[in-house]
């Protein structure tokens, strides 16, 4: 799997924020972990100069390098970064690096600048290319909750993508009598292929808190020929699926006629969604009707299969669903 078709750790859906930056003359931190693609306006200009949709400092003219500290949404294993300098073209920096650490509980910028916190680089110092997408893969298995991204000497930068596997903490998610989402992106839930996401990324289905409009759902093209759609999810971790929610919310014309929900025990498989061809796949939920604009909840009609890997989210014939929600108990094993 290319590392940018694997969960964006950093972006601000994910509940990733820049806490901290040595300079931000013209234009803001907070852009740099937008989802949004970054745009450019030609005559838009503020107090300070040039609008911009990014991150960018001023220029220096003293020794030293610009630099932000990012927190990630969710800690994990990084696979690869983008450093995007869309529309920075005179003013994009010449290099950048990144350093990472694992900070555990509530760490304050105060701490992760100070000399206690151990910061390991994860790429070094490498060329950049102006308004372009720079892709660099992380050889580091090691994993971390924040990062330090370095600028040499200044300039801009519209996006930072963080792209990786989410880790969480399963002992302190299991404790307790609460049911756990196993499909969530925060959980380390990964879509790992759909059958067409011409209008809205299969990813989209997976994210945190509820969907903002129609384009923040998971959206087919309109079947013209037999069949019907489909994605693909590794569950965060091996569990039992007891309660299915099903949120059609902003699909009105276009939301499916109906759903099913198939699940397999192929823990091996892990990211590989064609080591699943063999798989055997039972029902967990036969083909059910849905409603536009609607969360549908599903209980007693959940199959209990015991303990599954891997999910085939079905949808008929076509079209789009904002969120899925797998709630169960993780853990259990199968011979």
């Amino acid at each position: 799997m290319d590392f940018t078709e694997l969960v964006d750790l950093a972006s601000e859906r994910m509940g990733g924020a820049v806490l901290a930056a040595n300079d931000e003359f013209f234009a803001p931190k907070g852009n740099l972990l937008k989802a949004s693609k970054p745009i450019f306006i030609e005559d838009k200009f503020t107090d300070v100069g040039k609008w911009m949709d990014g991150w960018e400092t001023r220029r220096r003219r003293t020794p030293g390098f610009d630099w932000c500290i990012v927190r990630l949404g969710a800690p994990g294993i990084i696979r690869g970064v983008v450093v995007d300098t869309s529309h920075f073209k005179g003013n994009y920096p010449e290099h950048c690096s990144l350093k990472a650490c694992a900070a555990e509980g509530q760490t304050d910028v105060k701490k992760l600048t100070g000399a206690e916190t151990q910061w390991v680089e994860i790429l070094p110092k490498s060329p950049l290319q102006g308004d372009s997408e720079n892709r660099f893969a992380i050889q580091n298995p090691g994993r971390f909750t924040h990062l330090r991204f370095n600028i040499f000497p200044d300039g801009g930068v519209a996006r930072l993508h963080v792209f990786g596997e989410v880790v969480p903490d399963w002992e302190k998610l299991a404790g307790g009598e609460n049911e756990v989402d196993l499909a969530a992106a925060a959980n380390g839930g990964v879509v790992l292929a759909c059958s067409d996401m011409f209008f809205g990324p299969r990813h989209n289905l997976i994210m945190p808190g509820q969907a903002a409009k129609m384009s923040d759902g998971w959206e087919t093209r309109r079947r013209r020929g037999p069949g019907h759609d489909w994605v693909v999810i590794k569950l965060g971790t091996t569990g039992t699926v007891r309660r299915v929610e099903v949120d059609t919310s902003h699909f009105k014309g276009n939301f499916p006629e109906s759903c099913s929900l198939e699940a397999c025990h192929a823990p091996a498989a892990g990211l590989d969604a064609s080591a699943l061809s063999s798989a055997a796949w039972a029902e967990v939920l036969a083909r059910t009707k849905l409603q536009a604009h609607t969360r549908h909840f599903f209980e007693k009609e959940i199959k209990d299969g015991g303990p599954v890997s891997h999910l085939r989210f079905n949808i008929f014939p076509d079209g789009g669903v904002a969120r899925l929600r797998i709630y169960g108990a993780p853990g259990g094993s199968r011979s």
